[in-house]
């Protein structure tokens, strides 16, 4: 894997590393290396080899600096001297950047791979709003992409479904649509169909070259049935709870598999984990889903190990009855 230091004048390092491990998770060969006030070159140097050592593979290691031409990025380029063949840097640090990197140590096994991968990632993180602040661009390969195949005959191909009372959210449109490649992602809710400051929000979380839609459960279990118009189209279905997950598959809409990411506690549910909660209405929706023949994935991000679905409601169960 390759061995990532994020590099900052200031906590700046120690601050995007932890706000990425709360939308990605905890990530191993990934350091911070901070250059405080009272601090020179050569403790950030010391700093940035000691991360280094500490690495499982020292021959592949990608410094992501605040900006070309400081102190971090000038030490971060003596150290890369005589390793240009293997070690690389990227200046113009943001979170999308560093999240990106994360998802890219999933497929890609250098540093000069993800280096030249995540420029673009986080070039399309800085936008501006009012949206009438951008400056007008010409549209990308990837906006010609995500409708490339629109019109084609056939059907979704549904590549990931998951319930998340969150919705389209960081893990979501970073490390799930990475590991999926959906050109739609479309969050089914007749909630959030009829909120259209949420609907908004979402349109504007979506991934660059990625379309995000919010549909009434309804209309989703028509387009799951319209066999004309979505051949190619590569569809990963948001649910905000087991509830209309389950009224989506009993009208028809075929999934076989549903990613169970997070469900918030409110009154009356019960908590088991940090992100999980149920009540008796959850149980039973989850109970419906199985007879149905659909399984379940129980993973935050796709890196985690998958918990058993069938253990942790009858823990819920448990739970429930022993607080009536």
């Amino acid at each position: 894997m390759v061995g990532i230091i994020i590099a900052t004048h200031g906590e700046f390092a120690t601050g995007i590393l932890q706000s990425a491990a709360m939308i990605f998770g905890e990530q191993e060969n990934a350091e911070a290396v901070t250059l405080m006030p009272s601090e020179g070159p050569d403790d950030v140097r010391a700093k940035m080899e000691k991360a280094i050592a500490s690495f499982d593979n020292q021959d592949d290691v990608l410094f992501l600096v605040d900006f070309w031409g400081g102190t971090p990025f000038n030490q971060a380029s003596s150290l890369l001297e005589g390793k240009e063949d293997k070690w690389a840097i990227v200046a113009g640090l943001n979170l999308a950047m560093v999240i990106e990197s994360y998802a890219s140590r999933l497929s890609m096994n250098t540093a000069h791979e993800i280096a030249a991968h995540i420029i673009g990632t986080a070039k399309d993180a800085v936008k501006v709003k009012p949206e009438a602040l951008e400056p007008e661009t010409a549209a990308g390969p990837a906006a010609d992409a995500s409708g490339a195949s629109a019109g084609a005959p056939g059907s979704f191909e549904y590549v990931l479904a998951r319930i998340d009372s969150r919705l389209l959210h960081g893990q979501v449109a970073t490390s799930w649509t990475r590991s999926t490649s959906p050109t739609r992602i479309i969050v089914v809710s007749d909630t959030v169909a009829k909120d259209e400051l949420r609907k908004k929000l979402i349109q504007q979380a979506a991934p660059s070259g990625i379309k995000a839609h919010t549909v009434p459960i309804q209309k989703m279990i028509e387009l799951a049935k319209d066999d004309q118009h979505f051949g190619g189209q590569r569809a990963l279905l948001l649910f905000e709870n087991p509830q209309d997950a389950l009224r989506a598959v009993e009208g028809g809409v075929p999934l076989d598999t549903i990613n169970v990411g997070s469900m918030s506690h409110s009154t009356g549910k019960v908590q088991l984990d940090k992100v999980l909660a149920f009540d008796q209405n959850d149980i039973d929706a989850f109970k419906r889903l199985k007879e149905l023949g659909v399984e379940f994935d129980v993973r935050k991000v796709p890196d985690n190990h998958g918990a058993n679905m069938d253990d942790i409601l009858r823990r819920a169960q448990s739970e429930i009855d022993r607080q009536k």
